[in-house]
């Protein structure tokens, strides 16, 4: 028999009328659709594709272990995040095995620090897959800005705040431009690392882009030691212009 086809469907930012014709098309012809959540909660990605469900599909949520209760290179989150991964993947192949496909659900472009690739990488040499790209969440975010990033020949670096102070500022001092991802607690290291590359006056706070809540501000004026998850930084390149 054959089996079903894997679908890793990127969402886009956060604004329901980001996600792409064919992502919606995917997600409205899957017998099964799959989505990362917190335990106890609905989980963003759903909250994103709601007014796109049919309610024909069996819904298929996969609810991690744990999410920052332990820092992301410690043993015991490797080791928790490990086998939950193991499992969704169990889960996921039996559907695959009885032939139904399955649209695995990814906030922003499936394939960019999303949680879809530890599966991706676990199922692709067993089942057909395809891979639908979706707007990344830093584009959202500097539409919200409304600021150009990168001119002529800049250089963009994309960062997890989860580096070294050190290794932010060096890296920052060696670029044109700069999103920095994965904030959270990293907040306050990532905004003094800012500061001593000498770029605090250029950098920009996007929390929630895209979506009805979001905030965008100068992040000089940003003092919290803490950010939620959907917020990055944007360092804006000035390049040479016309």
């Amino acid at each position: 028999m054959t089996t079903g086809r894997l679908f890793g469907i990127g969402l886009g930012p956060g604004d329901p009328e980001l996600l792409t014709v064919k992502a919606v098309r995917l997600i409205q012809a899957a017998p099964v659709v799959g989505y990362f959540a917190k335990a106890g909660r609905r989980g963003h990605a759903r909250e994103i594709v709601d007014r796109w469900m049919t309610g024909k599909a069996e819904e298929l949520p996969l609810y991690y272990p744990m999410t920052t209760e332990h820092a992301f290179d410690s043993p015991v989150y490797v080791s928790v995040l490990a086998e939950f991964y193991r499992n969704a993947v169990a889960t996921i192949s039996a559907h695959l095995d009885a032939g139904r496909d399955v649209a695995l659900l990814s906030e922003g472009d499936p394939l960019f620090y999303g949680s879809f690739m530890h599966l991706y990488i676990r199922l692709r040499p067993s089942y057909p897959v395809t891979l639908v790209p979706g707007v990344m969440g830093m584009a959202g975010c500097w539409s919200a800005a409304a600021e150009p990033m990168t001119w002529g020949d800049d250089t963009l670096l994309v960062l997890p705040g989860t580096l070294p102070v050190e290794e932010l500022t060096a890296r920052l001092g060696g670029t044109d431009a700069a999103v920095i991802m994965k904030l959270g607690r990293n907040f306050g290291k990532v905004r003094i690392a800012v500061q001593q590359a000498g770029l605090l006056d250029r950098a920009i706070y996007v929390e929630r882009g895209t979506m009805a809540d979001e905030v965008v501000m100068k992040l000089a004026d940003k003092t919290e030691g803490e950010a939620p998850y959907f917020s990055l930084i944007l360092i804006p390149g000035q390049g040479r212009r016309p």
